[in-house]
């Protein structure tokens, strides 16, 4: 590691602590030969694997792209960005637990749905909506039934 003011190679760590969920390390680092104090930050770097659209196109995983997605159907929904970001953590984690090098669209967008259900009945609706292309009312009418039908079902457990 170098040192950010005196470009010396000699550096000792000072202190060390977990950050975000555990999966980022904080070092507190000083240089040997100019004794000033710094901080760097440590994570695994992890590959995901490439996303195959519908028409067969594949594309690089973007959390960014998932990001937007969650929250254009969270729009105006009383759910905090904590929640936000705990959702797409968990997803993340379930595309790297497929051991696969490449995923559907289809699978992911699904896992998305599987998100909002537990989130906001509203959100889940919406994305549902643009994701599975409802044509008419009565496609919404068939997936808020089927939305009652999973609540109540949990009710019951």
């Amino acid at each position: 590691m170098h040192c950010p003011f005196c470009a010396g190679t000699e550096t000792k760590v000072v202190d060390s602590r977990f950050t975000n969920e555990g999966d980022q390390i904080r070092r507190r680092r000083e240089c040997l030969q100019c004794k000033e104090r710094f901080t760097t930050y440590e994570t695994a770097e992890l590959t995901f694997p490439r996303m195959v659209k519908s028409d067969t196109s594949r594309e690089a995983f973007s959390e960014q792209k998932l990001r937007q997605g969650l929250l254009r159907a969270l729009e105006k929904r009383p759910v905090s960005m904590a929640c936000v970001e705990q959702s797409i953590s968990h997803i993340k984690h379930r595309l790297q637990a497929v051991g696969e090098r490449e995923v559907s669209t289809k699978m992911v967008g699904e896992w998305v749905m599987d998100a909002l259900r537990k989130i906001d009945h509203v959100a889940y609706v919406r994305f549902a909506s643009v994701y599975r292309r409802f044509q008419d009312v009565s496609a919404f009418e068939q997936e808020i039934q089927q939305l009652r039908q999973v609540c109540e079902q949990q009710d019951e457990k």
